[in-house]
């Protein structure tokens, strides 16, 4: 190309390539206004301000060190039979409870069908969860049993701790239809196909090996017998049943006794048939109960004290107490006819009915023997 065409390149760069520089002053100046919340400290629960009362248990704790950017906490438990610390493994898992903003927490309504629960607790703040504390175990001492299927008349029909009227027999009349054909082994109660794996003080043996209640003796028992301490237990029936009774028996009350009729029973007794009655039953004598009838009763037995109280298990009115030397251990009782029922266990002693028992345990006694 002739010289007058020629382009002169000349580079326009500093050699610091200071024109290629970002300026994140502004973001510096960001970040550094950013404050971060530290990892909060891990709760220590508080066992002297905890409680297990009522089916309720009350968990406190505090934090080791004030923190003011807590948000809230997270408590979990888990049921055990295990004392002492929590173990790695457990069948039970872990029930959570999110977003408790004090150091204090109530779980209520719980069943207590196992003997302790494990419980611990951690902080959290805006952007982060702390560590759990230490879990600690907690007694759950509560009176927890089954219906002993195996002791029932063939007319009811026991599934866990439902019983209901069935007319045509229930399960007994297929077994005794197998059994006929030589496919059944034997009639006792030990094989009955109801039967369930016992603790120590479960038993299906609690009847001495002899047969199912039977004719009249509408009847089903615990599995749990009672020998020291006291205990309570609840029962609502169906209101629509010809007749229902709850108590106690020795484990000796004859197949054909009905509750209440000989001196191995002691019971409440409505009878909503022909005539309504509601009625304290024991050796074949009945006390006439002056009282509203609940729809649910609450059961309270003192062994050594010898004192079996009823109680209006919604508003702890107390219905009746009778006032006995117990000779042997007892069994939770109950009777249906036409009807149904349904008990629930795993419950502790009511604050209320204890504090009534002692305060009633001599006027309200019995005039039966």
């Amino acid at each position: 190309m002739a010289p007058a065409f020629r382009l002169s390149l000349k580079a326009k760069v500093s050699d610091n390539m200071s024109h290629l520089m970002v300026d994140f002053a502004q973001e510096r100046r960001l970040l550094q206004a950013l404050t971060f919340l530290p990892v909060p400290s891990a709760p220590e629960i508080d066992l002297a301000e905890s409680l297990v009362a009522d089916n309720c248990v009350t968990l406190a704790w505090r934090m080791p060190d004030e923190d003011s950017k807590i948000d809230h906490y997270v408590l979990e438990y888990r049921r055990t039979n295990f004392e002492g610390p929590p173990r790695a493994k457990e069948d039970q898992p872990w029930m959570v409870i999110e977003g408790i903003k004090g150091t204090e927490y109530t779980l209520t309504g719980l069943k207590f069908d196992m003997k302790y629960m494990n419980f611990r607790v951690r902080a959290c703040n805006k952007a982060v969860a702390g560590d759990f504390s230490e879990p600690v175990t907690l007694e759950t001492r509560a009176f927890m049993f089954r219906l002993d299927a195996s002791t029932c008349h063939q007319n009811l029909r026991v599934e866990e701790l439902s019983v209901e009227w069935d007319a045509t027999g229930g399960k007994v009349q297929d077994v005794k239809a197998r059994e006929k054909d030589g496919k059944g082994r034997t009639a006792s109660p030990a094989n009955s196909p109801a039967r369930v794996v016992q603790s120590p003080k479960r038993m299906s043996l609690g009847r001495g090996g002899r047969d199912r209640f039977t004719a009249e003796s509408y009847t089903v028992l615990g599995d749990t017998l009672i020998d020291g301490d006291e205990h309570y237990w609840e029962v609502r029936y169906d209101r629509d049943s010809k007749a229902f009774g709850v108590g106690v028996a020795y484990r000796s009350l004859g197949k054909f006794d009905q509750l209440g009729k000989t001196s191995a029973s002691w019971c409440l007794h409505l009878n909503n048939w022909l005539q309504v009655s509601f009625s304290a039953k024991h050796n074949n004598k009945a006390k006439a109960l002056d009282v509203p009838v609940p729809d649910c009763i609450g059961v309270y037995c003192n062994f050594h004290e010898g004192f079996l109280s009823f109680y209006n298990a919604r508003t702890k009115q107390l219905l009746h107490t009778f006032k006995a030397k117990f000779s042997q251990p007892v069994l939770p009782a109950f009777m249906v006819w036409c009807g149904s029922f349904q008990v629930t266990s795993g419950l502790q002693v009511p604050s209320a009915v204890r504090c009534l028992q002692k305060r009633n345990s001599t006027a309200s006694s019995s005039s039966l023997p």
